[in-house]
């Protein structure tokens, strides 16, 4: 099979870390929700910062698969998605143990900043080796994209295209034909900014905002069209090491996004008075002569990508704008990893 290593279960359990990632050509809706199969390809900048660190035990003598957070028993429905997961990994496997999963989490939850891409690929790493799935980084990449789409590209580090497949032939050839893997850049010096407008969970998740948005928004598809033409522009920039087309792309690409969802039905709504304020002052910085482009993902949330040289002016400004609020200068992260576990 595609993407298969040979075996070497992690009879002790297995440890795992991964990054979020922030798209700046953006995921936005699944036309398989079952196989969490996208609409568009998508790209995606690794982070340096915010890593998930999950470990996984197999235990043969429970019944139930037992999942801390931050050293929090899960409930209700992370609980369901974890392990429905592992559920996923021990089909694969041909095995029945049930498994204990500790994960720490430092960024924020529900907040639009990619928390379940490096919660999942973290999990897939740690999962595949316990249960000695033997995948090479292609197979954990749609291993990933089953419990959260955007893990697929966390799997990679730097910047990652994430195939949306062909939307014809099996569910087995949709599958295999859905994964992430790295974007060559050229001379590429990037940061982004990160400013933490709204740490708390997000009214509309990004599931129901999604479904709403694709069923109801007569922008959508117009949008998805017009993503594959930024898509291609995008890796043509990032070849010629081009920040200031990068950033170009992706600030139009994830403004089209949130004007999907402020036209669906009833509007889905994430911007913020403090979203607008910060997208002002990168307006102004610009003005000035810096090279600063804002993306947002499903949450009131900004990031600025700008060159790693401009990133302390740039994090000022945005301070300046939001004071009070967190912000954060990030670069460009590593991929999954496995950190240790006992063979």
């Amino acid at each position: 099979m595609p993407g298969r290593r040979p075996r070497e279960r992690c009879d002790g359990g297995a440890t795992a870390v991964a990054h979020p990632n922030i798209a700046l050509i953006k995921y936005w809706g699944k036309r398989d929700e079952r196989l969490f199969l996208p609409w568009t390809d998508s790209l995606s900048m690794t982070l340096d910062i915010f890593p998930t660190t999950t470990r996984v035990r197999l235990d043969a003598a429970a019944g139930q698969d037992t999942v801390t957070l931050d050293g929090v028993p899960a409930y209700g429905q992370t609980l369901r998605r974890v392990t429905a997961f592992l559920g996923l990994v021990r089909e694969r496997a041909g095995l029945r143990q049930r498994a204990v999963v500790q994960s720490r989490n430092t960024v924020p939850t529900g907040a639009g900043l990619a928390s379940s891409a490096g919660g999942f690929a973290a999990l897939a790493v740690a999962a595949a080796a316990a249960y000695g799935l033997g995948l090479d980084a292609r197979g954990l990449s749609r291993l990933a994209r089953r419990g959260s789409g955007s893990a697929s590209r966390s799997v990679f580090g730097g910047f990652a295209l994430w195939h949306a497949g062909d939307a014809a032939g099996t569910d087995a050839e949709a599958d295999l034909a859905s994964y992430a893997e790295p974007v060559p850049t050229a001379g590429l010096d990037a940061a982004l900014v990160v400013a933490v407008l709204d740490a708390g969970p997000k009214e509309v998740s990004s599931r129901a905002a999604m479904r709403r948005t694709v069923a109801t928004s007569p922008l959508y598809r117009p949008w998805a069209r017009s993503s594959g033409e930024d898509l291609a522009e995008m890796r043509a920039a990032l070849l010629r090491g081009d920040l200031p087309a990068v950033g170009e792309i992706a600030e139009r690409n994830a403004l089209g996004m949130h004007a999907t969802m402020l036209a669906a039905r009833p509007a889905v709504r994430y911007l913020s008075p403090a979203t607008l304020t910060v997208l002002d002052s990168v307006l102004q910085l610009r003005r000035e002569g810096v090279a600063a482009y804002a993306t947002m993902d499903a949450g009131p949330n900004v990031k600025v990508l700008c060159a790693r040289a401009d990133a302390q002016r740039v994090a000022g400004v945005v301070r300046a704008a939001a004071p009070g609020r967190a912000v954060h200068i990030a670069g460009p992260g590593p991929g999954a990893r496995l950190t240790g576990g006992d063979r």
